[in-house]
């Protein structure tokens, strides 16, 4: 089902299995599409929405799980009751909409052991160390996506420059903390995990605790500096 007109035109929900659907609000990673995610997911949170188990945004939509027994009786599927459900709280949302994200900044020891592949990137960008870390720590992202693992944020604006293709071999463990490079991506390591991104550095700061509530640091919509420092 399509929105009609105006920021939402191309909204499409669609059925995710028998327990979710997936409402999509764009077909491309960008500024416009992630501000109208950040609005979507914002409004369907604080809706409150009875039988709405879980809300999960990703780069070009969103997710909305569902206890199909709330919806029963509704309509002929439950399904169908909870799309208009859904759609009755996104039909007016604008990108403006999206709250404001916090400036959170993060340590990072550059190189060495804790970036073994600052080097790569250096030689395959034609960029000093020195310049690979200046360009990296110099620059403000936005968090677009949290996920691949627990608290772990996919964050847009690396500088082009920067672009360095994922490891041809990933990694079987990588060290919680690492600030890796993929592409046109950055992001840290909340937890140690298998990864294939080429590793600058690795912050002390923990981005995941089972124990703090909310566990993940980060949120999407957050602004992330990068702040050198001489040690992790």
């Amino acid at each position: 089902m399509h929105a009609a007109g105006g920021p939402l035109s191309r909204m499409r929900v669609v059925p995710l299995g028998d327990t979710a659907l997936l409402v999509e609000l764009g077909d491309g990673i960008d500024a416009a599409t992630h501000a109208l995610v950040r609005a979507a997911f914002d409004a369907l949170s604080a809706a409150g929405l009875p039988g709405v188990r879980d809300v999960v945004p990703a780069y070009t939509g969103i997710a909305v799980h569902y206890d199909p027994l709330a919806f029963a009786g509704v309509g002929p599927l439950p399904y169908d009751a909870a799309r208009r459900t859904i759609l009755d709280v996104l039909g007016r949302i604008r990108p403006a909409d999206a709250a404001s994200g916090r400036t959170v900044e993060i340590p990072v020891h550059y190189g060495g052991a804790d970036g073994p592949d600052i080097e790569h990137v250096a030689h395959h960008t034609g960029l000093s160390v020195d310049e690979v870390i200046a360009l990296h720590a110099g620059t403000e992202y936005t968090v677009y996506v949290i996920g691949f693992a627990p608290g772990f944020p996919f964050l847009a604006g690396l500088p082009p420059r920067l672009a360095t293709p994922r490891r041809a071999s990933p990694r079987s463990s990588v060290p919680a903390g690492s600030v890796g490079i993929a592409g046109l991506q950055t992001g840290v390591y909340p937890l140690a995990t298998p990864g294939g991104w080429n590793l600058i550095g690795r912050t002390a700061q923990r981005l995941f605790l089972p124990e703090r509530d909310p566990p993940a640091l980060l949120r999407i919509g957050d602004r992330i500096r990068f702040v050198p420092v001489s040690g992790v």
